[in-house]
């Protein structure tokens, strides 16, 4: 009798491991699926990200390219630069640009105004390009001088009103150009062009110090929405 009961007793616990054993690998199974399923997600979603990078690399080589073939004959003759990673072109001629203190353009700098901007806009309307382009951000920078007397804060924040204001100035005098370029993408213009003033937030340096003659400066400066759109995916993959 006894032994009966033994071995129904062992039949059970051998079945009931049976059962755990089964369990155990379906779980198995399914934790599998959930492992693949995620990495094709993130492989799918890695493979966007290298699509847009690829387009948006493209994209600056061309705009670059097209940039340079348009102004490298002015450039020199502008006190201007333009650089191929940050896609602006920068003025920095600042006795050219604005009186010491001042905000209103300066006549030389208009003329130079007149004859890049509307060449410029022509440019970036290009079909190739005005779609994948977020803001063209027309930046004004300081050195890190004030009058004597002021502490660092406060030349920061009197620097801040002064490059504000003379992007500002920038913008108006751009928009009320008359050139067929800018009459005929004025809307453009006004929903993607802004104005901003960055005071001595991004100094340029030589050799170690500030080099406040380069610091004050005026950039035109192109964001393509490429940066939005991996922005965009990345914030997604955290959500889920």
């Amino acid at each position: 009798m006894n032994e009966d009961i033994l071995m129904n007793r062992e039949q059970d616990t051998e079945e009931h491991w049976i059962s755990i054993s089964d369990m155990m690998a379906g779980l198995m199974v399914i934790f599998l699926f959930i492992a693949i399923s995620y990495m094709l997600h993130v492989r799918a979603e890695k493979e966007k990200i290298e699509k847009i990078a690829v387009t948006y690399e493209k994209l600056q080589s061309d705009l670059y390219a097209d940039l340079e073939n348009e102004f490298e004959k002015d450039l020199e003759q502008w006190n201007a630069v333009l650089d191929r990673q940050a896609l602006s072109i920068r003025f920095k001629e600042p006795e050219v640009l604005f009186e010491q203190g001042k905000s209103e353009v300066r006549t030389a700098f208009k003329n130079i105004l007149r004859d890049f901007f509307p060449r410029y806009i022509q440019i970036l309307t290009q079909p190739k390009f005005i779609d994948d382009i977020a803001e063209i951000r027309i930046e004004g920078h300081t050195s890190s001088e004030w009058y004597a007397g002021v502490s660092p804060e406060g030349a920061y924040i009197h620097n801040m009103e002064l490059s504000q204001g003379r992007t500002r100035s920038v913008l108006e005098y751009v928009l009320q150009l008359s050139s067929p370029q800018i009459q005929r993408n004025r809307k453009w213009i006004r929903n993607n062009v802004t104005a901003n003033g960055l005071s001595s937030s991004k100094l340029i340096y030589k050799d170690g110090r500030e080099n406040k003659a380069e610091s004050r400066r005026v950039e035109f400066r192109v964001r393509t929405n490429a940066e939005k759109r991996i922005v965009e995916i990345i914030k997604r993959e955290e959500k889920e």
